[in-house]
């Protein structure tokens, strides 16, 4: 690419409107949680989704351990293959079901109601 392709690009750039990028948003996790003393069953929290199993999704919620969502409580319906429901990386929104300190473990769900 030369010189003035790069000018007519820039200067396209420039105008307004014609940035072609899409806007970012910024994911927070909730500033209340800032470990798994903080969490308790019932709270509806933000995540993303860290890892696909064939038993579940694993979430981060902001913790230093992840979340489980068991392949049960993936959806309203019944799901055989996680993959067909979230993917990795993808923002979710997740209850807290259980959490166990002793064994640092925290089981959510993304079921409505």
């Amino acid at each position: 690419m030369g010189l003035p392709t790069l000018r007519d690009i820039l200067s396209e750039l420039d105008k307004p409107g014609r940035d072609p990028r899409e806007t970012l948003s910024v994911f927070t996790y909730d500033a209340r949680v800032q470990s798994i003393d903080d969490l308790h069953e019932g709270m509806v929290l933000e995540g993303v989704v860290t890892n696909i199993t064939a038993f579940g999704a694993f979430v981060d919620i902001g913790v230093k351990q992840d979340g489980l969502v068991h392949v049960s409580q993936l959806a309203n319906k019944f799901v055989s293959d996680p993959k067909t429901v979230v993917s990795l990386h993808q923002r979710v929104s997740v209850r807290v079901l259980e959490v166990d300190k002793a064994r640092k473990r925290i089981a959510l769900s993304m079921k409505n109601g």
